[in-house]
């Protein structure tokens, strides 16, 4: 019978910084609980620190990094990688027995050291060597740990190519000499050592995967231009605020919804339902987190067009979250990163229904144009829906146009983009009086006239 494999354990490391409150350093070790759990690791321990600054070879100081060495079965120290000189005697006891005898594979460990530290900051790949050394563990940084989730969820072409490229972005700095020692190449390339050959070929990798992405980019911009006349509304927010949740609700998709961070990172884009005419396109976006890396944001700005070159902006934020207010700030922080901060917008407070009367009524108070409504509720659905039509309707106009005998098969074109309230006939053709944004019925107008 086939046994699987033991479920990776590690142990999480936060250093808490001057103007970072206790409530807020548990936020972030809690929610960098949940991206090592989304990783499939088990987290079994934690140490944390007060510091004015994470600097220093190892983060923590010398006391906190012993604590952790006993809990991974490290020294402590950080160790010489240099190879220890043996005498020639001592050489002879090796190879004649003195070995030790090898653990059986077979044989359960209860008392198993956890095999990855998880650093709650980005470090640098020095510090990780070092703690490496003093734990005997595997360290991860923030990070590493969300490029490597983004790795595993990406699905769409796009996404795997920019998570390729951020992943690149990280693991170049980091690679490092192989144990046999920096040996130098024969022929081409002759002169380089193996790890400048290595970083060679992820400059080359970079290069090659950036100009695969500018050409899967064109197509994108192609389609969103198609769509640019249409009523487009982007669901943007922190990771796991409800987003995909409520992306169903109003579309009736069956987009993946779970309980995990960054469950999905292609944009998806669907027709609100019941259909509207002329019909509001709804986009979920990738999710923001604190901390993503800017590689990351720089990867995904192509994703995130959806929500600069959307119509009306949906900010969803669990309102159940206690520090749900820094999560509405990262999520604005990225976006006006990439320049979608002037698009009109609109705060959802989701996951009310987890909250207490008191407490909404102190969300009323702080945010008084906000929407408070549950993505599992079909009330607070419909109502969503009806706000969505109500701040298009805002902007549209009424206008008549006239479709030639000769090219009814643009009529859907019109019905596609417009709302037809009456039609009529003469001896030229089709005349309709139509509502809609003043762009589409332009766009319309002379699509009928050529």
């Amino acid at each position: 019978m086939e046994t699987k494999p033991p479920v990776p354990r590690a142990i999480l490391i936060g250093v808490q910084l001057p103007g970072v409150d206790d409530v807020m350093h548990a936020a972030s070790l809690g929610e960098l609980g949940r991206l090592v759990k989304t990783l499939g690791y088990e987290v079994v321990g934690t140490v944390s620190q007060k510091r004015d600054e994470i600097s220093g070879g190892t983060v923590l100081g010398k006391g906190r990094l012993e604590e952790l060495a006993a809990m991974t079965g490290g020294t402590g120290v950080v160790e010489s990688m240099a190879p220890a000189r043996k005498s020639k005697a001592r050489e002879r006891f090796d190879d004649t027995g003195g070995r030790k005898p090898a653990v059986t594979p077979d044989e359960p460990d209860p008392q198993r050291k956890p095999e990855f530290v998880i650093v709650d900051h980005e470090i640098s790949p020095s510090q990780a060597r070092n703690l490496e050394r003093a734990t005997g563990a595997q360290v991860l940084d923030r990070t590493g740990v969300i490029v490597e989730i983004f790795h595993r969820h990406a699905h769409s072409r796009e996404a795997k190519l920019q998570v390729e490229i951020a992943r690149l972005k990280y693991v170049s700095p980091r690679l490092r000499e192989s144990s046999g020692g920096g040996g130098r190449q024969q022929g081409p390339g002759a002169g380089e050592s193996d790890l400048e050959v290595d970083r060679r070929k992820v400059r080359d990798r970079l290069a090659e995967l950036k100009e695969q992405l500018e050409s899967i980019q064109r197509d994108s911009d192609e389609r969103r231009s198609a769509r640019r006349d249409q009523l487009r509304v982007a669901l943007v927010g922190y990771t796991n605020a409800g987003k995909s949740s409520l992306m169903r609700a109003l579309t009736g998709s069956e987009v993946l919804v779970e309980d995990k961070l960054f469950a999905t990172l292609d944009t998806t884009v669907r027709a609100l339902q019941p259909e509207s005419r002329p019909r509001v396109l709804i986009s979920d976006t990738v999710g923001f987190i604190k901390k993503l890396p800017h590689d990351l944001v720089a990867s995904f700005r192509s994703t995130l067009a959806e929500a600069l070159e959307a119509s009306l902006l949906l900010f969803v934020v669990d309102a159940s979250d206690p520090t749900y207010e820094s999560q509405l700030e990262v999520s604005r922080n990225v976006l006006e990163e990439i320049g979608a901060d002037t698009v009109p917008s609109r705060l959802l407070l989701n996951k009310i229904d987890r909250v207490s009367e008191e407490d909404r009524a102190a969300l009323r108070a702080k945010h008084p144009d906000a929407i408070l409504l549950s993505a599992t509720s079909a009330p607070d659905v419909a109502a969503l829906r009806e706000t969505i039509i109500a701040f298009f309707e805002a902007s549209m106009v009424e206008d008549e146009l006239r479709l030639p005998y000769a090219k009814q098969g643009l009529l859907s074109d019109v019905y596609e983009n417009a709302r037809v309230l009456s039609e009529d006939y003469d001896a030229t053709g089709r005349v309709m009086r139509v509502r809609g944004l003043p762009a589409a019925i332009a766009r319309l107008r002379r699509t009928l006239a050529g």
